[in-house]
C-alpha cells in the first residue's frame, strides 16, 4: 500500500520485540527492507527468537533474509511482486522457476508456509494484471504441486479494504460488485486449496475520516463506549474487530463462511506530515500494544468469538 510521506511500524514496535516474550502462534511481524541502517539478518533472526514471534511476512524472497530464519521454526510468508504476475500467469514454467529460485534452495529448513501473489491487486485498477492474478495463483499451486509441496505451502493474494464496497456496520459488509466475479474466482480457489484470505486492515484511516477523540479510542483499544452495529444488535469495542468482521460478513454473503482470514499487515503510522492528524509515537505504541493484548486474550471477534484471527 502506499501512504504518501506516512511511516508505518507494521504490527510491531521494534522496541516492542522484548514485550512479548510469550507470544502465541497467531502474532507475527511484517519484515520490510525499505528502511535505513537495518539491522543484520542474522541479527533479526536471533531478536525474533529471543521474542518467540513465531511467523514472519517478508515482501519477496531475499535469500540472505530466509537462510537467516532456516532452522528457527518460525514460519515464513513470501511474496512474488505485482510485477511477477504476468510472467506467472502465461507460463506455468515460471512458477516452476520461481520456486526453483526462491523455495527450494531453503525449504524445509526455512519454514515457508505461505506464498502471497502480489500485494493489493484489486486495488491497482490494472484490469489486466487483474484478470492475471488467478491464473498466476493457478500456476503457483499446480507447480508447488509438481514440487509434492501442495497442502505444505499455501497460496494466497493480499486485498486492502477497499476491496469492500460497504463496511459500515460490519454485518453489511459487501465485497466491491465491480470485484465479485474476480473475488469469486480467488475465493473458490482458495477453498479448494485451503488458503487464507490475507487482508490488510488499517483504522488508522478510519480515524484519518473520522478525527474524533471517541473515535480514536475506538481505534486505539481505548477505554470507549462502543458502537452498535445496527444490522444485528452487536457492540463493538474497537475498529479492528469491526473491519475484520465486516470481512467476515463479506465471505459470508458470498457463501464462502469456511474461508479463514489472514491480517496480512496493520499498524499505526509514527510519522506524517504536519497536517496529518493521528500519526505520533505514543498512537503506534498504543495500537500496537494494545491489538497484541486483544489478541492475546483469545476473545476473538464478535462474529469470530473465541480465537484470535492469525494477525
Amino acid at each position: 500500500m502506499e501512504f504518501s510521506s506516512l511511516v508505518f511500524l507494521f504490527l510491531l514496535l521494534l522496541q516492542a520485540f522484548f514485550f512479548i516474550a510469550w507470544s502465541q502462534s497467531f502474532i507475527g511481524i511484517n519484515y520490510g527492507s525499505l528502511a535505513d541502517n537495518l539491522p543484520p539478518p542474522t541479527a533479526t533472526a536471533k531478536l525474533l527468537q529471543s521474542t518467540s514471534i513465531q511467523k514472519v511476512r517478508l515482501y519477496g524472497a531475499d535469500p540472505a533474509v530466509l537462510k537467516a530464519l532456516a532452522n528457527t521454526g518460525i514460519g515464513i510468508v513470501i511474496g512474488a511482486a505485482n510485477g511477477d504476475i504476468p510472467p506467472l500467469a502465461s507460463d506455468p514454467n515460471s512458477a516452476t522457476q520461481w520456486i526453483n529460485a526462491n523455495i527450494l534452495p531453503y525449504y524445509p529448513a526455512s519454514k515457508i508456509i505461505l506464498v502471497t501473489i502480489g500485494n493489493e491487486v484489486l486495488l491497482s485498477g490494472d484490469q489486466n494484471l487483474i484478470s492475471q492474478l488467478l491464473p498466476a495463483m493457478q500456476n503457483m499451486e499446480n507447480a508447488l504441486k509438481a514440487a509434492s509441496l501442495d497442502g505444505k505451502i499455501k497460496v494466497s493474494t493480499v486485498h486492502s479494504m477497499a476491496v469492500l464496497s460497504q463496511s459500515d456496520p460490519p454485518s453489511s459488509g459487501l465485497f466491491n460488485p465491480s470485484y465479485q466475479d474476480t473475488m469469486r474466482g480467488l475465493l473458490q480457489f482458495q477453498r479448494d486449496n485451503g488458503s487464507p484470505l490475507a487482508i490488510n486492515p488499517y483504522p488508522f484511516f478510519a480515524y484519518q475520516s473520522d478525527p474524533r477523540p471517541e473515535t480514536l479510542a475506538f481505534c486505539l483499544f481505548q477505554p470507549n463506549s462502543g458502537r452498535v452495529d445496527s444490522g444485528n444488535g452487536i457492540l463493538y469495542m474497537n475498529m479492528f474487530d469491526a473491519q475484520v468482521d465486516a470481512i467476515r460478513s463479506a465471505l459470508n454473503a458470498m457463501g464462502f463462511n469456511d474461508i479463514e482470514i489472514l491480517v496480512a499487515e496493520t499498524g499505526w503510522p509514527y510519522h506524517g506530515d504536519s497536517n496529518e492528524v493521528g500519526p505520533s509515537i505514543e498512537n503506534a505504541r498504543a495500537y500496537n500494544g494494545n491489538l497484541i493484548a486483544h489478541l492475546r486474550s483469545l476473545v476473538g471477534t464478535p462474529l469470530m468469538p473465541g480465537k484470535s484471527v492469525d494477525t
